[in-house]
């Protein structure tokens, strides 16, 4: 859609929602418009739909604010209802409402029983307050660490992004605090986790009523052998690199890069359930 009139339609990005897509994202956000009215009666000059498919699109070419094509709502009015939303927690409503759902599809409870922990290094951009980053000791990479808890079906349970000094186990400990808020209380019994956390995250574990079992690995196996269960973290890494804006750590506030997650997966998520693939980069 062209922006200077209001009248011209825009050919269709890889990246936007189809009007499957849409509904399922749709409702939350036109609640949260009915409760968030403008003092003037305005309803707003952009489609919020439109502003859905910039967000995505950005995320899956990695681009710069300034560089949202022309055909797509401005950087000044995308900026600010991504910022809206992360602060008043629309990213994370979406996203989890598209979890159950994906559960549910799946035959699953609502919540896991079991999950998976894991971290992962990334390097900074050019402009990201060196007081957010550091650098990974063990794999030497300058930047910020992710944390993620993923169920079997590799879904996002909880999100953590620090800076790349702080160690595993701080992270290990923030991901359960947040599994324990995001799901029924008892209903997490199980948390997988490779060696780099160790038994700090199993005590504190304990005091959530969750089991923290440090997966070994085996000392004859060379290179990366995946692991059983523990190999699906690795399958949400790698389907979250889809998204470039996920590649490196270009987001100024942590908080920024934790809701990049929630809107790359639910990408994810409502391409699950309405039975369509990711765009690959390349060609096939």
């Amino acid at each position: 859609m062209c922006w200077d009139d209001g009248v011209t339609e825009r050919k269709p990005y890889a990246s936007d929602l189809s009007d499957e897509q849409w509904a399922l994202v749709e409702p939350v956000i036109t609640a949260w418009k009915a409760a968030h009215p403008s003092v003037s009666g305005h309803q707003g000059k952009y489609e919020m739909r439109e502003i859905v498919n910039a967000l995505l699109y950005q995320s899956r070419t990695g681009c710069q604010w300034n560089l949202l094509p022309h055909d797509l709502p401005p950087r000044s009015a995308v900026l600010y209802y991504y910022r809206t939303w992360r602060q008043d927690g629309i990213d994370k409503a979406i996203h989890d409402l598209l979890r159950w759902q994906v559960r549910e599809k799946h035959g699953r409870l609502a919540d896991p029983s079991l999950v998976v922990l894991d971290t992962q290094s990334v390097r900074a951009a050019a402009g990201v307050p060196a007081t957010t980053t550091g650098k990974d000791a063990a794999k030497k990479v300058p930047g910020r660490k992710r944390g993620l808890a993923v169920d079997v079906l590799g879904l996002v349970i909880a999100v953590v992004v620090t800076a790349a000094s702080i160690h595993d186990n701080a992270i290990g400990n923030a991901l359960l605090d947040r599994v324990a808020a995001a799901t029924e209380p008892g209903s997490v019994q199980t948390a997988l986790a490779d060696q780099g956390f160790k038994t700090s995250v199993v005590a504190h574990g304990a005091t959530r009523g969750i089991d923290v079992r440090i997966v070994e690995r085996n000392p004859d196996q060379a290179g990366f052998v995946p692991q059983p269960k523990r190999w699906v973290v690795e399958q949400t890494y790698g389907t979250m690199s889809l998204h470039r804006r996920l590649v490196r750590d270009y987001e100024h506030d942590p908080a920024s890069s934790e809701s990049r997650v929630y809107w790359a997966m639910t990408d994810v998520m409502t391409r699950r359930l309405t039975g369509t693939s990711t765009p690959a980069w390349r060609p096939a």
